[in-house]
């Protein structure tokens, strides 16, 4: 599942022991700060440019995944052979699975045996890749299409369980007007995300993650930021997730099976599953919990029409709440009655949690054939996502009003469908948690183990068995988080606020703005040259910035607008995050770290 071997991509000039030279634009620094950002959008021109040559509308290169690396690496695997093998030549053949093997033909000497032993001699000596075959190969070891992505994409985002708890704490006004203005911003700073990714991403300099972006616009300081919130964010997301998911285990046991249990079996879970290493293989598990999701809702959906809500579990977490005289329930057109700032926030953070998954979106396209179409997997994730918002938020608040509780399928009182729904939500809260460990890992390991400790790329035999040990470390440390501190609300809050809004909503705009005022400010007599890679620029400082802003003077204030407001929001959701975490541990006597008994009663 982890894929481990050496030959798997076909970027690594290995021969099956691990010896590599490497291609030159593979030795190069990974992240160089005299590369000034006219040379990142030369070769980005150039890319897309040969990306529609190769699989844009009308070409007839093979669209198949197998085929398309099989090609590659033939030609690839032709031209090594050439260049180590003499006579005899090895006949190349392309397997079924669409890898190249090499047939022995005999000689005329007929002495076989002596120059077979020859040609392994010589096979087995490294040669070094050159350019042109590593952006060959650096195109096959892309695979993912639009279609997969919007699976990955509505897997990582689409999380309507919490939606009705949103409503509960803004009412029915607010909650559709904020829903529906953060849905339309998540949709616009992924466009923005794209756009600069496209401008700045090439086969010569790729990028693989979030704060490639960053680091090109504004140096190392924001490159670091970026990969310390994003790692902090995908651990946070798998801790919630093993959270959750331990709670939907402690329901399905009715309260029998220890608590501490119950999360240890989902951290098994995701040490085993969590091994698959390529976006590309979780494409098939992505597009089942789409559908898993779906079925959820339907059925939620139709058990709150015919009975009450789970006034037993709305009790566990409000001592104070008579079980056998329960209030009506109230559904308010406006801000609800008797809650506080604190709360609204709350729910709008949940708003913001809701939509939050820009996070991956440099991941996403980093695997994809043709990052031109990323649209495309953007606005139909986008649009579905809204609608199962606005639709199944509004119903659970209206059917479920104060007691619509946060994931809304354990908050069904029938026992029968508790436990169809946490069975269901149990698998799809895990796939999901699997894809946010498989990327916290991948930043982790580019980030840190490659700068710090000076790791080998991800893609080598060693680096892929060093992927093998960290995945259970990473997913025991969420564990202890997740154990320590077992509150949905809080945890979903603080993520919300603290990360995902950023990646979303904060860094986009400002991100946008960094790179059109340096591209708008490059004059018609400016120079660079591809060779030396240098540029000549007629004047330097604010001067040249105050050029670039002026030149989409009304879509560059508006993003300013759109970076500041966000900062606000964020300031707001943190306040209101550490405050109800604090407040939930008074109030509750269920709320212990390391406790058997489940938070949910």
């Amino acid at each position: 599942m982890a894929g481990i071997g050496a030959a798997d991509d076909p970027r690594l000039d290995n021969d099956g022991f691990g010896n590599s030279d490497g291609p030159t634009a593979l030795r190069q620094k990974l992240h160089d700060p005299s590369i000034p950002i006219e040379e990142y959008l030369y070769y980005a021109k150039i890319t897309r440019a040969e990306e529609d040559r190769l699989y844009g509308p009308g070409s007839d290169f093979q669209h198949t995944d197998g085929g398309a690396t099989a090609f590659v690496k033939e030609k690839i695997l032709r031209k090594r052979v050439q260049r180590r093998v003499s006579i005899p030549q090895p006949r190349l053949s392309i397997s079924a699975q669409g890898e190249a093997q090499m047939q022995h033909m005999p000689s005329e000497s007929g002495n076989d045996s002596s120059n077979e032993k020859a040609n392994k001699e010589r096979i087995h000596a490294p040669v070094t890749i050159s350019d042109e075959e590593w952006v060959q190969a650096s195109r096959a070891a892309r695979t993912a299409t639009w279609s997969a992505v919007f699976y990955l994409i509505t897997t990582d985002i689409l999380g309507p369980f919490s939606t009705g708890y949103a409503f509960s704490q803004m009412g029915l006004g607010p909650g559709v007007a904020l829903f529906t203005v953060f849905g339309a911003l998540a949709a616009y700073s992924g466009y923005q995300l794209w756009r600069m990714y496209l401008q700045l991403d090439s086969d010569r300099y790729p990028m693989k993650g979030y704060g490639d972006i960053a680091f090109r616009i504004y140096g190392a300081w924001f490159r670091h930021t970026c990969n310390a919130l994003q790692s902090f964010q995908f651990f946070l997301n798998v801790a919630l997730i093993v959270l959750t998911s331990g709670q939907s285990i402690s329901q399905l046991s009715k309260g029998k099976l220890c608590f501490i249990a119950c999360m240890a079996v989902c951290t098994i879970f995701g040490c085993l599953v969590g091994q698959i290493r390529t976006l590309q293989r979780f494409g098939w598990l992505a597009s089942w919990a789409v559908f898993l999701n779906l079925f959820i809702i339907f059925a939620t959906m139709g058990v709150m029409a015919h009975s009450p809500p789970n006034y037993a579990l709305y009790a566990a977490s409000n001592p104070d709440f008579d079980i056998n005289n329960p209030d009506p329930i109230k559904v308010a057109g406006g801000s609800p009655p008797g809650l506080s700032l604190n709360d609204n926030v709350n729910g709008l953070m949940n708003a913001v949690f809701s939509f939050g998954g820009a996070t991956l979106f440099v991941e996403l396209m980093a695997e994809m054939r043709r990052p031109m179409d990323f649209w495309k997997g953007l606005l139909a994730a986008d649009i579905l996502i809204y609608l199962c918002y606005m639709v199944y938020g509004l119903y659970t608040y209206c059917m479920q009003g104060q007691y619509a509780y946060n994931v809304s399928y354990q908050g069904v009182s029938p026992y029968g469908w508790q436990t169809a729904c946490n069975i269901i939500g149990l698998i799809t809260g895990l796939i999901a948690a699997v894809l946010y460990g498989n990327i916290g890992v991948k930043v982790l390991y580019n980030n840190v183990g490659r700068d710090l400790f000076k790791f080998p790329i991800l893609e080598s035999k060693r680096g892929k068995w060093i992927f093998v040990f960290f995945v259970p470390l990473y997913w025991v440390a969420a564990w202890v988080i997740s154990q320590s501190v077992p509150q949905i609300n809080s945890w979903i809050v603080l993520v919300g606020a603290g990360c995902i809004l950023q990646f979303t909503y904060t860094f986009p705009p400002f991100m946008m703005l960094g790179l059109k005022i340096q591209r708008d400010a490059i004059l018609p007599n400016e120079t660079f040259d591809p060779a030396t890679g240098q540029v000549t620029h007629v004047d330097s400082g604010m001067k040249r910035w105050i050029r670039g802003f002026k030149k989409e003077l009304a879509w560059n204030l508006f993003d300013l607008f759109f970076y500041l407001g966000s900062c606000v929001t964020c300031i707001l959701g943190l306040v209101a995050a550490f405050t109800t975490m604090v407040d939930a541990y008074k109030e509750s006597v269920n709320l212990t770290a390391w406790k058997c008994e489940s938070p949910t009663g």
